[in-house]
């Protein structure tokens, strides 16, 4: 008899944190394109309860899962029932990004400062992320 070999393709996700490892940022692809969006999440922020608050109390009452980067708009913060990517396959797989540094993958750019994480599409949209403050655009 024959073992049964299972073979799992696992799916690293490529990503960035900060050295302080409170913000991190990967790339998710979207399925069935040859595009990806970028999840950003802050561990600790002046404005993380005011977000969940704003997704519960919203008309689908999600919870706050930090932000979104898509390949081709503008950032936004995203209230979802679930996670964003398929946790079964894909893991996210970070580096630390040093203060100073640029991280560039998939179309997308960040780059590290003591003030915070500043990352962007090829179109010019994206976020800063900081402990204090927050900006789309």
């Amino acid at each position: 008899m024959l073992p049964l070999v299972v073979s799992v393709l696992v799916a690293l996700l490529p990503g960035v944190k900060t050295p302080s490892h409170n913000i991190s940022c990967f790339v998710v692809p979207v399925k069935g394109t040859p595009h990806s969006n970028l999840l950003c999440d802050i561990r600790r922020a002046s404005y993380t309860g005011a977000l969940q608050h704003r997704c519960i109390d919203g008309p689908a009452g999600l919870d706050w899962h930090g932000f979104s980067v898509a390949w081709n708009g503008r950032a936004q913060v995203v209230c979802t029932g679930g996670v964003l990517y398929d946790i079964g396959r894909d893991t996210p797989s970070y580096t630390v990004l040093a203060y100073g540094r640029t991280w560039r993958n998939a179309g997308f750019t960040c780059t590290s400062r003591f003030s915070g994480l500043t990352c962007t599409n090829r179109r010019g949209h994206g976020l800063f992320l900081a402990r204090g403050s927050y900006r789309l655009f």
